[in-house]
C-alpha cells in the first residue's frame, strides 16, 4: 500500500487504474433500486486513509485545534470549502470520493463503527444514468432530495461491515463526517449507463415467465389430480390465481438483466457475463 504524505496533514492512500462492478444484474423485482449493474473505469487515484479530523479541518481554515477526533456535524457547502482550499495544492480534482473510488479502495481505508461517510454521489432510486469513468453524480435530483448524498455507513459494532445508505448532506449531523479524493479531472461528455430499460423486452420476458411459472402450473395441477372439470368451469380464478403467483414469483427470481461498460474506444456497450 503506498501512502501520500499531503497538505495539511492528509495522508492519501495510492488506487491503480482498476475495473470496477456496482449494482446487480439480478432480475427480481426486489433488486430493482441495485439495477442495472455496471462497470466502471477507474483511473488512479488518491483517497485519504480515514475520515478528515477536527485538527485536520481546523488546520485546512487557518484555526486551531488539537483534537485528533473525527470531524463530525458538516454540510455539503463545508464539505465544498474544504474540497476548494485543498484543490489549491492539486492540479487534479479534489473532492468526497464516489461509490465506485470508495470501493476500489475498500480494505485499504477506515471508516470506525457508528460512523457515516458522505460520498459525492447524490441518492437516486437506481443506477440507471450512472457514470461510466468514476465521476459524481450530481446534479439529477430536484427538491428535499437534492442535499441527500450515497453514503456508506460502518456496523456499529462490527469492524469492516459497510451498508450503503441516502444521508442528508444540506444539515449537519451527528457521526456523520467525510473525507477527500484526489482523482484525474475528466474531459467531454459522461459516459453513462442508458437511462431507459427496453420496456417491450421487459414485457415479453414478465409475460413469459408468468405465464410458464404462474398460469400453466394453476391450470395443469387440478388436471394432475383428477379436477379435469374445474380446470374448464373455474378457468377464472385458476387464471387469476396464476397471475398472483406469476407475480409473486417476479419479487425473487427472473432471468439476468444486462450489465453495461465501455469498450476500448470509450462507447458504452452491454457486457457479456
Amino acid at each position: 500500500m503506498e501512502i501520500i504524505e499531503g497538505p495539511f496533514g492528509l495522508r492519501f492512500v495510492k488506487i491503480k487504474a482498476t475495473d470496477i462492478y456496482l449494482g446487480t444484474n439480478k432480475g427480481a423485482w426486489v433488486y430493482a433500486s441495485e439495477r442495472p449493474r455496471h462497470r466502471v473505469n477507474l483511473p488512479s487515484f488518491m483517497i485519504m486513509e480515514s475520515p478528515i479530523t477536527e485538527s485536520q479541518y481546523s488546520k485546512i481554515l487557518g484555526e486551531e485545534n488539537n483534537s485528533e477526533e473525527l470531524k463530525d456535524m458538516i454540510t455539503n457547502e463545508d464539505v465544498k470549502k474544504i474540497s476548494d482550499i485543498v484543490s489549491q495544492h492539486f492540479d487534479e480534482e479534489v473532492r468526497r470520493p464516489t461509490q465506485s473510488e470508495w470501493k476500489a479502495a475498500e480494505g485499504l481505508i477506515s471508516l470506525p463503527c457508528g460512523w457515516t461517510e458522505l460520498l459525492a454521489d447524490e441518492a437516486t432510486g437506481n443506477h440507471r444514468g450512472a457514470s461510466l469513468d468514476g465521476r459524481p453524480r450530481l446534479g439529477e435530483m430536484i427538491g428535499p432530495m437534492a442535499g441527500h448524498r450515497v453514503s456508506q455507513s460502518a456496523h456499529p459494532t462490527k469492524e469492516g461491515i459497510y451498508a450503503q445508505v441516502a444521508t442528508p448532506g444540506d444539515r449537519p449531523l451527528p457521526k456523520v463526517g467525510f473525507r477527500l479524493v484526489v482523482s484525474p479531472k475528466r474531459e467531454g461528455d459522461v459516459p453513462r449507463v442508458p437511462d431507459n430499460a427496453n420496456l417491450s423486452s421487459n414485457i415479453r420476458s414478465e409475460l413469459f415467465w408468468t405465464t410458464i411459472l404462474g398460469i400453466i402450473p394453476s391450470f395443469t395441477i387440478p388436471i394432475l389430480r383428477g379436477f379435469s372439470s374445474y380446470a374448464v368451469d373455474g378457468w377464472a380464478n385458476l387464471l387469476f390465481g396464476g397471475l398472483c403467483a406469476g407475480f409473486v414469483t417476479g419479487a425473487f427470481w427472473r432471468p439476468k438483466r444486462p450489465t453495461w461498460g465501455l469498450d476500448d474506444e470509450g462507447n458504452v456497450i452491454q457486457i457479456k457475463d
